[in-house]
């Protein structure tokens, strides 16, 4: 195996089992209530104030440092019950959750999913900033939760962004392909194996994902399938694909039962995808939390559409550049990634993610496109991707 590259072709199951299937040990944890299914469980109403976020008690600082060796060096999942003292808060946000999902049916938008069929389940889109312009004393009492901030700043520290989208999976709803997350989770085998080890271990350190319970979801609703203790594979993100693996994951997967306002979080590495919803009555709702770390970003703001735009006629030259520099030049020069993004105005139908500004400007290149032509798919790109 290569020291500094990842090869879906190195891709073992039996090496997937080998850090999979361990017990998680509660004496590890002390201030864990129990253990389900490997998965650690904590009752957030018995915190008091020494242990909130926002204390720097020794004690608070022992609960984050449990929490995040959970997330990394243990199973990965954590389940916090009561994360809000008033249930009464998650059902307000639901009934403003209802309105934009009806809402939003009526205008014909269709809501795409990563890792599913498009316009099967209900999907909003930037939840967080609908709730927050459309009800903002329900979405303060909303993220006022300790319990999230508490999983959040245990991750990420206090610099940490919210974005948020609203799953509804409804009876009868198909269960997820098991993936990984964002970042590396939504390229391709090829193009995640291009990025260097260090990187596949550094990506789920710059996120956290969570949900929030919306409903009671027993298991026969679907909850999320989860893989503990997979986000320590180091192949797992060019591994998620495989049939085997696949196979694997169905084996050995738990879904836990969740109460309305109880909180999830893990590792965006653990292989996990929503479960099937073979209810008759319950259309299980989540808020799926993506909590961002501050320091993925660049020093300085450019106008990158601009410079695409100035460099073009240069880029366009016959026998200017070998393609070699050519790409090195694009990759200066224009975002290489697609995200952030406007998930409203960019869905993910037919793909995990939408063309990259590098994508526009290479073919631009590649098909000798006009100069007006590129502006114009600038212009776009730059009109999707805005708030």
């Amino acid at each position: 195996m290569s020291r500094e590259w990842v090869s879906a072709g190195e891709v073992s199951v039996s090496d997937l089992a080998s850090v999979c299937e361990v017990d998680t040990d509660i004496a590890d944890y002390p201030n864990a209530s129990e253990v389900i299914d490997r998965v650690l469980v904590y009752d957030s109403t018995a915190w008091d104030s020494s242990l909130l976020p926002g204390s720097d008690s020794a004690d608070s600082r022992a609960v984050r440092e449990e929490l995040a060796r959970a997330l990394q060096h243990g199973p990965g999942i954590i389940v916090m019950r009561g994360a809000f003292e008033d249930a009464g808060v998650v059902d307000a946000a639901t009934e403003v959750f209802e309105r934009i999902l009806t809402r939003e049916r009526a205008a014909g938008v269709e809501g795409g999913d990563h890792f599913g069929a498009a316009g099967v389940n209900g999907r909003i889109w930037n939840a967080q900033q609908k709730l927050a312009l459309e009800a903002p004393d329900v979405y303060s009492a909303y993220f006022a939760s300790n319990a999230i901030a508490t999983g959040s700043q245990a991750w990420l520290g206090p610099g940490y962004q919210m974005t948020s989208q609203v799953n509804v999976v409804y009876p009868g709803g198909q269960a997820q392909d098991p993936h990984r997350d964002f970042h590396l989770g939504f390229l391709s085998d090829a193009s995640a194996e291009r990025y260097p080890r260090h990187v596949h271990v550094m990506s789920p350190l710059l996120t956290l994902q969570g949900a929030v319970a919306h409903t009671d979801m027993p298991v026969e609703s679907g909850p999320t399938m989860l893989l503990p203790h997979s986000q320590k594979y180091s192949h797992g993100y060019v591994a998620y694909r495989r049939q085997d693996v696949r196979e694997y994951f169905a084996s050995q997967m738990v879904q836990l039962p969740l109460a309305k306002g109880d909180v999830l979080f893990f590792n965006p590495a653990v292989i996990h995808g929503a479960g099937t919803n073979r209810s008759s009555d319950i259309d299980r709702m989540a808020n799926l939390l993506q909590v961002s770390s501050p320091f993925g970003r660049a020093m300085e703001t450019l106008d990158r559409a601009a410079m695409c735009l100035a460099i073009y006629p240069t880029l366009s030259r016959d026998g200017g550049w070998s393609d070699e520099e050519l790409a090195n030049i694009i990759a200066a020069t224009a975002e290489g990634y697609p995200f952030p993004t406007n998930l409203d105005r960019d869905q993910p139908v037919g793909g995990l993610a939408p063309a990259s500004q590098a994508d526009v400007l290479r073919a631009a290149v590649a098909d000798r496109l006009p100069e007006a032509v590129l502006a114009e798919r600038l212009a776009e790109r730059r009109a999707a991707s805005a708030p």
